[in-house]
């Protein structure tokens, strides 16, 4: 629901200011040049750190495969805390060179992988429903119960702020648990990152946007729903859980054609992440912000080469030594805090300039972007506090580089130098 308000506030913004950078250019053209550096900033901490959160699913997965094949990995290299996770940084690697080549060969690569993916998908969804048990569902939300896990830094900043005894599981825990895997439904973002590239984006990004998001959503419960009915959601495996749920009802066969199709799907979650980063990089180094020679666009192939490369420099290094819970939080944070200054953008851009063409209109102004504020606002406060520290230092550090490098290259700064720099 969170994402379905947001994704009507993208696919406004997207059909009116179809160019690269998504909710960076939207801020830029809305709230201005500081709110845009703001919500750039932010950017860089949920694409780059979503690209690695994904690529170490995808190294649990890769290993899960082997293991069916009778080839072991060492846990130092490939385990649930390895020394250097060396899949994920691999594979970061292979995508990294694919998208400096172009745009062209990477959506092809996609469309194959999106195929895979999407049958694998639907495989885990009709063969699993013949191992589901219903005593599995049952008790469908579990009881909230105390855990150290949740407590301290690690308790979510809502029950601190109201002094309630954390706790994991229960109503309160359906709210924690949606801010924390709520980088499994930000990939419609994505989408408007890419704008400038599209042949109509008055009419695709949106339908791509919208469209997306829906399909996600619908196989997302549907797979969720068919593991934990095949298997006690204590038992679910963190690496590799659909795949192992398939090995622990006797059937190791299905669990490798389901790796082969993760890591298929994952790979293109994977990609789009790495494009979307260096798209918003690409909008900022060319309005000053960031240095304009990151963004020199390749001569033979035509994509910003520099900036692909130092992404997938970056997120290599985030896959191989960071863990994945950390990694995932600090991603939602970000991602929710683009869907609050989209949302707040829609209601500005209406009133400021009424007079845009816009491909699609976000129905209820301003009560649908109000709800979607709201909304996010809340899954925010229900991360935890650790993730909230983190996030205030990041934005720290952004302002701090803003004001020593990006006021003064910026446009408006060249605007207002003397005419002779």
């Amino acid at each position: 629901m969170v994402c379905g308000l947001a994704a009507l506030c993208y696919a406004e913004f997207a059909s009116t200011i179809p160019v690269a950078g998504s909710a960076y250019t939207f801020s830029f053209a809305t709230l201005g040049e500081f709110p845009a550096w703001v919500i750039g900033w932010d950017l860089i901490l949920e694409l780059a750190l979503a690209a690695a959160v994904v690529s170490v699913g995808w190294s649990g997965y890769f290993a899960s495969m082997l293991d069916s094949v009778g080839i072991h990995l060492p846990p130092s290299i490939a385990g649930d805390d390895p020394v250097v996770n060396l899949p994920a940084v691999v594979i970061v690697f292979l995508l990294t060179a694919i998208l400096v080549v172009g745009i062209k060969i990477s959506s092809r690569v996609n469309l194959i992988l999106v195929i895979t993916k999407i049958t694998v998908v639907l495989l885990v969804i009709v063969a699993g429903l013949f191992f589901v048990k219903g005593a599995n569902y049952t008790p469908f939300i579990p009881e909230p119960v105390s855990s150290p896990e949740v407590e301290g830094l690690k308790a979510p900043l809502i029950q601190v702020l109201f002094g309630v005894t954390p706790v994991a599981f229960g109503v309160i825990g359906i709210f924690s648990a949606a801010a924390i895997v709520f980088f499994a439904f930000i990939g419609f973002d994505i989408v408007a990152t890419a704008a400038e590239e599209t042949v109509r984006p008055q009419r695709d990004v949106p339908r791509g946007i919208i469209g997306s998001l829906a399909v996600c959503t619908v196989l997302y419960v549907a797979v969720s729903l068919v593991v934990v009915g095949m298997q006690p959601y204590k038992e679910l495996s963190t690496s590799a859980p659909l795949s192992d749920a398939f090995t622990a009802v006797g059937h190791p066969w299905l669990a490798t054609i389901i790796s082969v199709g993760a890591i298929a799907g994952l790979t293109t979650v994977v990609l789009v992440l790495l494009l979307g980063q260096t798209r918003v990089l690409f909008a900022m180094c060319r309005d000053g912000l960031l240095p304009r020679r990151l963004a020199v666009v390749h001569p033979t192939f035509g994509t910003p080469a520099r900036l692909t490369i130092l992404v997938g420099v970056v997120t290599m290094a985030l896959a191989g030594f960071v863990s994945f819970g950390e990694l995932a939080e600090l991603v939602n944070i970000g991602t929710l805090f683009a869907f609050m200054v989209v949302s707040i953008g829609v209601v500005v851009l209406r009133r400021t300039r009424p007079d845009l063409e816009r491909g699609f209109r976000v129905p209820l102004v301003p009560l649908l972007p109000i709800l979607s504020v709201l909304a996010c606002l809340y899954l925010m406060l229900n991360l935890p506090l650790e993730t909230w520290l983190r996030f205030v230092i990041w934005m720290v550090i952004g302002v701090v580089v803003y004001f020593g490098y990006g006021y003064r290259h910026s446009r408006r700064g060249a605007v207002a130098a003397p005419s002779g720099e």
